[in-house]
């Protein structure tokens, strides 16, 4: 990109990173922050307000910011993932400073300031001072406020890193942000906030203008398809309507400066020709020369959708959803067929065999499996398998949704149905899941009282919107997943057994990462996908070797982030070797037991290590470094009650080491 100026370049690039910490620039902000905190009547020693937002405001807060929600949780859910073992909160805010969603860890905080970082405080800097959503927000760009650059002496204790969130029309519409303790700052935590922050926009961006024509470009065709990859779109006859961060940078032009444009100023063709590029290209790349005269390979689908259209049966005072939830029938892929999904393993084989069995017969299938081996996957699969396949596709996560929205969420509601509610009504995702497939992921976390309007609407096969005097039909095949024991929940009152089996036709359970044996097959797949280059990169041994040995936490969505980093790291021209790995993986790798030799790790407290086994005593040959970390977690957790993060305390060991070692422990030695 030489061709882009050095003073559009230095521009684009502060404003895409922020200022870093602890440079002049840094200072520069904070201390204007702290001027405006003074200005707001602000005193250092002041008893913050940690009071939320009142129901009726929430719930009103939540349906205006319904866009941005919907596409920033999944990516949360997967930030929440990499900093799991960092004891910080991630939190998703409006663009005047309110969370509006939370994950994370809370146990660093004095249980009289947990609510602090709950849902509906306001962390404005007219009610915060400085501080790094309000902040961010303030000035327009990523910020870390660390420890006393916070306004407020009683949030000095802090460490954020916050980076503002761009709807597709290069407008704020949020902001993302992690907080911790100050004394566990890390240095990269920012970066992955801001990609993180990248890669929300870029869903909703691709969300926002479905029949418009989107190109997407990028200098290096193997970066098409990631976060950095340049998307811009024009109306038919030539017009610019917006383009993402990216294709702002390498168009060296701001949102603004790009309105004065066209296609073919832009791009030195016509859109005519643009068309006839395209559909030679049939799907492939082609390329294109910008402007600035940057070569770049671009990419377009060429779809022209005509807009939805609504319901059989559906009373036209219901809009229609959102793009979010659109399946076209010629965007299904051999990426999610049950073909292929089987990569080898005998285990899964099996889920396939039987899944084949009762393809057409419309019985409701349960996924059970830990979180991140691909339930979402294979109930998109079963889907495209089958004869709905050119019907919808519509995915719930039930713990995603916040309980007080999850009732409209799937059941849809009438205008003036509650405070904040669209002038016109919406559409339930049951009713939008018609005549295709309804997936309730997460089904274990689904509020008890809204059990039983499911259980309904699956008996009856009508559905009763919020506020209707009037039932509609629906016709839908339904595939639920969970990671919890439903049975336990039942006999503990949290679910209902007629619902349960209700759902409980064909039940399946995939496996494990670490119970696979198709691990190398399935990280090739998955290199595939995120570097879609004509050299396809490689894993060298020595990494594969370490692959094979550790135990997957986090499963395929572990594996698959941490080879999207390493690829991005290995620039998708090497394999990927120990060097490409993040600092993190190789960390906890070098955490887990070791099988050479007999000692007692190193974070086990003596006490511990003393207690002897409470099951049968292992063959002396067995008994190595493996088994005595065993048991010193199954006495921990046996001292703390089961309480998993007290047992990690008591050994000095992250919460996920007790995760990837509880199921080892014999049930005997549990109690």
């Amino acid at each position: 990109m030489n061709s882009i100026s050095t003073s559009s370049r230095q521009i684009l690039n502060a404003y895409t990173q922020g200022a870093a910490l602890n440079t002049p620039e840094h200072a520069t902000i904070i201390e204007s922050s702290h001027e405006r905190s003074r200005r707001f009547g602000l005193t250092h020693l002041q008893v913050p307000d940690y009071s939320p937002s009142s129901a009726h405001s929430l719930a009103s807060l939540l349906e205006e910011n319904h866009f941005l929600f919907q596409h920033a949780a999944p990516v949360m859910e997967t930030l929440h993932e990499q900093i799991a073992n960092t004891h910080s909160v991630l939190m998703l805010a409006t663009k005047t400073g309110t969370i509006l969603h939370s994950l994370g860890s809370i146990d660093f905080l004095e249980k009289a300031s947990q609510v602090a970082l709950a849902q509906g405080v306001d962390w404005s800097e007219k009610s915060k001072g400085t501080n790094a959503i309000g902040t961010a927000l303030a000035e327009g760009q990523p910020i870390v406020v660390h420890g006393t650059q916070h306004y407020l002496q009683a949030n000095q204790f802090l460490t954020c890193s916050c980076t503002p969130i761009l709807d597709p029309h290069g407008d704020v519409i949020g902001a993302l942000d992690v907080t911790g303790d100050y004394r566990s700052y890390h240095q990269h935590t920012m970066a992955l906030t801001r990609m993180s922050a990248q890669m929300i926009e870029n869903h909703m961006f691709k969300d926002a203008f479905p029949t418009e024509v989107r190109i997407h470009f990028h200098a290096r065709p193997e970066f098409i398809g990631t976060i950095v990859e340049g998307i811009a779109v024009f109306t038919t006859d030539d017009r610019f309507l917006s383009a993402n961060r990216s294709a702002q940078f390498q168009f060296g032009m701001s949102v603004n400066a790009l309105r004065a444009h066209t296609f073919s100023s832009l791009f030195g063709v016509g859109i005519s020709q643009f068309f006839d590029h395209a559909r030679k290209a049939d799907g492939n790349y082609f390329r294109l020369v910008l402007h600035n005269g940057v070569n770049v390979c671009c990419k377009s689908e060429l779809k022209f959708a005509s807009p939805a259209s609504h319901l059989s049966g559906l009373p036209d005072k219901f809009n229609a959803p959102t793009t979010a939830y659109k399946k076209k029938k010629e965007e299904k892929v051999p990426l999610s067929s049950l073909r292929y999904l089987d990569t080898g393993d005998p285990q899964v084989a099996s889920v396939i065999q039987k899944l084949r069995i009762i393809q057409g017969r419309d019985i409701p299938i349960m996924i059970l499996g830990e979180t991140g081996t691909g339930k979402d996957l294979l109930a998109q699969a079963i889907h495209n398998d089958s004869t709905r396949s050119d019907k919808n596709f519509v995915s719930v996560n039930c713990a995603s949704i916040p309980e007080n929205l999850i009732e409209s969420e799937l059941f849809g509601y009438e205008e003036g149905a509650f405070t904040g509610a669209k002038r016109k009504g919406a559409t339930g995702k049951i009713l939008f899941a018609n005549e295709g497939t309804l997936f309730l992921d997460e089904i274990g976390d689904m509020p008890l009282h809204l059990q039983a309007r499911l259980l309904r609407v699956l008996q009856e096969r009508k559905v009763n919107p919020l506020g209707s005097g009037r039932e509609v039909e629906v016709d839908i095949t339904v595939i639920c997943a969970t990671n919890k024991n439903l049975k336990e929940m039942i006999a503990n009152g949290t679910f209902r057994e007629d619902l349960y089996y209700r759902l409980n036709g064909l039940v399946v359970r995939l496996p494990a990462l670490r119970d696979r044996k198709d691990l190398e097959v399935a990280a090739k797949k998955i290199l595939a996908s995120v570097c879609p280059s004509e050299k396809r990169i490689g894993i060298s041994q020595e990494v594969m070797d370490l692959f094979q040995r550790y135990a997957w936490p986090g499963n395929f969505r572990q594996l698959f982030n941490l080879l999207r980093t390493a690829v991005v790291m290995a620039e998708c021209e090497n394999d990927i070797q120990m060097c490409h790995l993040p600092d993190d993986f190789l960390s906890e790798i070098q955490l887990q037991p070791q099988p050479q030799k007999f000692e007692v790790p190193a974070f086990v407290a003596p006490q511990v290590a003393e207690v002897k086994p409470h099951h049968e005593p292992r063959t002396s040959e067995a008994f190595n470094l493996e088994n005595v970390a065993i048991d010193a977690i199954a006495q921990a957790l046996k001292t703390s009650k089961g309480n998993v993060s007290a047992a990690a305390k008591l050994l000095g060991v992250s919460r996920n080491t007790i995760y990837r070692k509880k199921h080892l422990i014999p049930d005997e030695a549990r109690n």
